[in-house]
């Protein structure tokens, strides 16, 4: 039975992520800095990811790792630290994945490296991969930094290294919060009305784990839609008139390409916003 070391595994996305794994007949190794504060269905180790000897420590015994661990946004901590921290967590989980001889790295990098918060307009949209480099933050620069170190670790290694650019995640209890959203289009500009369902991340992360890939790659991880109830073409040209439509797209269709995800991993979002406008 393969075995995957999940960091972060406390958090939203980690605590889905255990649970898609464990649903899927994974064994999982189940790691943060602090307990979840409820059962996850597998023992928490407790480990600070930026002592190199406590990652090497916590992935031992994995086949593969699920790298959630990190700051997760901008403002939460002095920039200095947001930037120092996550690069010391990522570069020892990856260096920790290598010398333990993983199969493969798939770890958390952000919707920021591609220009978030649009304060300047997107060159175009649906957003995709290649809409990048773009930090506007020590935390998207970390992540930046991130994706190029994790590039010379899949080549030094030959070990798949996977980043998923996750949009902001929502657990389900959330979305009643997103019916003030409709009537203030710029307030969720900043990332173009994007979300994914946590449930979605998890799926992600299993996707990211079976799919066929060799090398170190990027991908965009979001809901199929918008977090509005107008249509997106209509929203990008209300806020930002001057960016161009790339392609057709669908009534609601989300402006954070999916479409690498779909092609590569197999990426399938199930959940949306909509199926809970009743709670």
């Amino acid at each position: 039975m393969t075995t995957i070391c999940v960091t972060g595994a406390s958090g939203k996305a980690g605590r889905a992520t255990v649970s898609e794994l464990l649903e899927h007949g994974y064994d999982v190794i189940a790691t943060d800095l602090r307990a979840p504060g409820r059962d996850i269905g597998t023992p928490v180790l407790l480990a600070d990811l930026t002592d190199l000897g406590q990652a090497v420590e916590a992935l031992d015994g994995a086949d593969m790792v699920v790298h959630l661990a990190n700051i997760p946004a901008p403002g939460i901590h002095p920039p200095a630290t947001t930037f120092t921290a996550n690069i010391a967590m990522n570069y020892n989980v990856f260096s920790a994945a290598t010398r333990l001889g993983h199969r493969r790295v798939v770890w958390a990098s952000s919707e920021t490296t591609l220009g978030l918060p649009f304060d300047t307009p997107p060159r175009y949209a649906p957003v995709d991969e290649d809409h990048y480099p773009y930090p506007t933050t020590s935390y998207a620069l970390s992540k930046v930094a991130t994706e190029t170190v994790a590039e010379q670790f899949a080549a030094w290694s030959g070990i798949p290294f996977l980043a998923l650019r996750f949009s902001n995640i929502f657990d389900p209890a959330e979305y009643p919060g997103l019916r003030a959203a409709q009537a203030d289009a710029p307030a969720r500009r900043w990332n173009l009305w994007g979300y994914v369902d946590q449930r979605d991340v998890a799926a992600s992360c299993r996707n990211a784990l079976e799919a066929e890939v060799a090398g170190c790659s990027s991908y965009i991880i979001a809901a199929a839609d918008t977090v509005m109830d107008r249509p997106s073409a209509e929203l990008l040209r209300e806020v930002y008139p001057d960016t161009p439509l790339a392609r057709e797209i669908g009534e609601h269709e989300t402006l954070l390409s999916i479409d690498r995800a779909r092609a590569v991993l197999g990426y399938a979002p199930r959940h949306s916003w909509r199926d809970h406008r009743a709670t």
